[in-house]
């Protein structure tokens, strides 16, 4: 059982990011699909996966795909796959899954199939006509997309995006892989000043701090496979042992400014939690008036768009006050900027240099990304 073909789901816009993480891991074969990123690894791999990754959603061990026209097919399909190697006989594996542009769309229907099947391989396996299922949690997952059926374990537990630091969050919080995902799409490493003129929760500030201290976001929690017998404890502990070692230390100029004051507590909260509060400095201040004197830096940020939280007139005068705050720092700071305003660079004052689609949630936004310029 030592190859393992692994998926990583991911939200839309970020699979060619999160397929270069794979390969920075070392992984093979590793390919990005619409929402997900495949490859091949090893058991020890699922450990380093789950620890490290920024910007994937959760690890899933993809056990089989097979066409399933018919819940008899479903049924014989899932029951062909090899459930024992991963499943012990005490095993809980709760199923869920989607159905898309296929005969069989009656989810309840589809869970209840996939469970009788997996019941009766791992029954015939273990002599059991009933089976405990008061063990650890195996979370089995199905996704049928034009009748083609893909079976799969989840190994992660909770989303990847649950880094454990955000207990408390503020109104319309961003999901820390899109995040993550933001920072390593404005390219910045840790060099750079880095700031975020509306940090609400410090989330975009946090993600920046890891990355710049290269700590990997999954230490500080756990992960459903660390019960699996099939992922030794041992390669968790080396998957902790090798992230630790890649840590740089060194100081870093974080600034996030919220212009309200209970959001820049629970942003300094969070930081705690995270272990970054070293680096980063969270003021109350009003990004109408942000001003910055060194000659370069980096700024990414996530106004409210008008659509929540905000009227859009209000979020367009918002838009307005930051462009001409913008356009007034020093030349060499560049800016990556998520906005789901249709009219946002009207009313911004400038057309980005480069845009990039991305999903915040079910909304679809922009990610307009402003270069380093000359000065007028």
């Amino acid at each position: 059982m030592e190859r393992l073909k692994l998926a990583v789901p991911t939200l839309f816009g970020l699979e060619g990011l999160t397929a270069d993480e794979l390969r920075r891991l070392g992984l093979e074969e590793v390919r990005a699909d619409n929402g997900r990123v495949t490859a091949l690894g090893t058991p020890a791999d699922v450990a380093r996966l789950n620890l490290n990754l920024r910007t994937g959603e959760r690890v899933l061990i993809e056990l089989g795909c097979f066409l399933a026209g018919d819940f008899d097919a479903l049924f014989e399909g899932t029951r062909a796959l090899p459930w024992e190697q991963f499943i012990p006989l005490n095993g809980a594996f709760p199923v869920k899954g989607h159905s898309l542009n296929s005969a069989l769309h009656a989810i309840p229907a589809c869970q209840s199939i996939v469970k009788k099947a997996v019941a009766a391989r791992l029954g015939q396996k273990y002599g059991l006509e009933t089976l405990p299922e008061n063990g650890p949690v195996y979370q089995i997952q199905f996704s049928i997309m034009k009748d083609m059926a893909t079976l799969m374990l989840d190994t992660s537990g909770a989303g990847l995006h649950k880094r454990g630091y955000r207990a408390v969050g503020v109104t319309a919080p961003l999901r820390e892989t899109l995040a993550a995902a933001l920072v390593l799409l404005s390219r910045y490493r840790g060099r750079d000043p880095f700031c975020d003129p509306f940090c609400g929760s410090g989330t975009i500030a946090i993600e920046a701090a890891l990355i710049a201290k290269n700590r990997a976001p999954g230490l500080e929690r756990s992960f459903s496979a660390q019960r699996w017998a099939c992922v030794p404890a041992q390669a968790w502990m080396d998957a902790a042992d090798e992230a630790m070692d890649r840590e740089f230390d060194g100081a870093y100029e974080i600034w996030g400014g919220d212009i309200d004051p209970k959001a820049v507590a629970i942003a300094r909260d969070n930081a705690v939690k995270a272990g970054v509060e070293d680096l980063i400095r969270f003021e109350v201040a009003d990004a109408r008036a942000f001003r910055r004197e060194a000659p370069y830096g980096r700024v990414v940020t996530n106004p409210p768009y008008g659509e929540r939280i905000m009227e859009k007139r209000e979020a367009e005068e918002l838009y307005r006050a930051f462009g001409k705050a913008y356009r007034g720092l020093p030349p060499g700071w560049s800016l990556a900027l998520l906005s789901s305003h249709t009219e946002f660079e009207r009313t911004f004052g400038r057309t980005a240099d480069k845009k990039r689609k991305l999903y915040n949630g079910m909304i679809k936004c922009d990610l307009f990304l402003y270069h380093k310029r000359e000065r007028g």
